[in-house]
C-alpha cells in the first residue's frame, strides 16, 4: 500500500486507528480454548468485528514466536485473514548487518518465501543505514523506524544529547537520507506528545505510528494537535484496551466498541483538521 491508499483509506474509514494483534493464551476467553488454535480464533473475530473501523492491524511477532512453530503458523494465517483495504504492520523491530537485514525483509515482505507479505516492518536504527536498507528495496513496502518510544527506558539513550541534538533527532535527521516520506515512518510514543511539535519540524512529511493511547495512558487530542499533517500523517495504535476490553464470549463486540469510541473521535479530529 502506498502513501496516497494509505490516506485514502484514513479518509474512507475516518479513522487513522491501528489496532495490534498482540494476543497471550491466558488472557483470551476461556470459551475460544475449544478450538485447536485459540489464538488463531480470537484475531479473526477481532478482525472481523473491526476492520471497518480501522485503516491498520500491527501484531508484535514476539506474542507469535513465543509459540514456536504454530505461532509462526498463526501469525502467517492471520496476516491471510486481513482485508486488503488494511495496513499491515510487522511489529517485528528488526535490524542487523546488511544480508541479515535482507533475509528478515524476505520473512516479512515476500510472500514466495514465508507465505506472508506484510506492508511495513518496525526497524532499529542502531546498526545504521546498511541495516536499513535491505528493508527499502520493496516497492510499497514501508520501514517504521524506531524513533522516540513510550518505554521509560527511552530516557536512557533517545534523549540524550550530543552536538546541541538528542539522539532521536539524529535518527530522524540521518534517516530522511535513506528513504522519503513514500516509504518511511517513524515510531513516537504517545506518552512524549511534548516531542511532536519538534518532530513534525524534522519530519513534517511523514507518517507516525504512534503506540501508547488507551492503556498505556497517552493523549489522542494531545497527539493531534502538533501530530497532524495534510495528509494525516499518525497511525495511532491501541491493542490491550481493545482486545481485552472482555474475556466473555461479547470480548469480539466490546473490543469493536472500544474501536468505535476511537474512531468516533478520530472522525471529529479529522473533520476540524479539514482532512475529511
Amino acid at each position: 500500500m502506498n502513501k496516497q491508499q494509505l490516506f485514502e483509506q484514513i479518509q474512507r474509514k475516518k479513522s487513522f486507528l491501528c489496532i495490534g494483534l498482540d494476543p497471550v493464551l491466558d488472557k483470551l476467553p476461556k470459551h475460544l480454548l475449544k478450538y485447536d488454535n485459540p489464538i488463531l480464533e480470537f484475531n479473526k473475530q477481532l478482525i472481523d468485528a473491526t476492520h471497518d473501523l480501522c485503516v491498520a492491524y500491527k501484531p508484535n511477532t514476539a506474542f507469535y514466536e513465543t509459540r514456536g512453530v504454530q505461532g509462526w503458523d498463526t501469525l502467517v494465517k492471520t496476516w491471510k485473514h486481513f482485508p486488503k483495504d488494511v495496513f499491515t504492520i510487522a511489529d517485528a523491530k528488526r535490524g542487523d548487518i546488511g544480508n541479515t537485514s535482507a533475509m528478515y525483509a524476505e520473512a516479512f515482505f515476500k510472500e514466495e518465501s514465508s507465505g506472508m507479505s506484510f506492508d511495513s516492518i518496525t526497524v532499529a536504527p542502531y546498526m545504521g543505514k546498511d541495516s536499513v536498507s535491505p528493508f527499502l528495496v520493496y516497492q510499497d513496502k514501508w520501514v517504521i523506524l524506531l524513533a522516540l518510544t513510550s518505554n521509560q527506558g527511552s530516557q536512557d539513550f533517545q534523549v540524550k544529547q550530543s552536538d546541541h541534538h538528542k539522539l532521536y533527532e539524529q535518527v530522524i535527521t540521518t534517516s530522511q537520507q535513506w528513504a522519503g516520506s513514500h516509504q518511511m515512518m517513524y515510531v513516537v510514543g504517545a506518552t512524549q506528545a511534548e516531542e511532536f511539535k519538534n518532530i513534525r519540524r524534522l519530519a513534517p512529511d511523514n507518517f507516525l505510528l504512534v503506540p501508547g493511547v488507551g492503556a498505556q495512558g497517552g493523549s489522542l487530542s494531545a497527539v493531534c494537535e502538533h501530530g497532524l499533517n495534510k495528509q494525516c500523517g499518525l497511525l495511532v495504535n491501541a491493542a490491550r484496551s481493545i482486545i481485552y476490553a472482555s474475556n466473555g464470549e461479547d470480548f469480539a463486540e466490546k473490543a469493536r466498541a472500544e474501536a468505535l469510541a476511537l474512531q468516533q473521535e478520530m472522525e471529529q479530529i479529522l473533520v476540524a483538521a479539514n482532512l475529511i
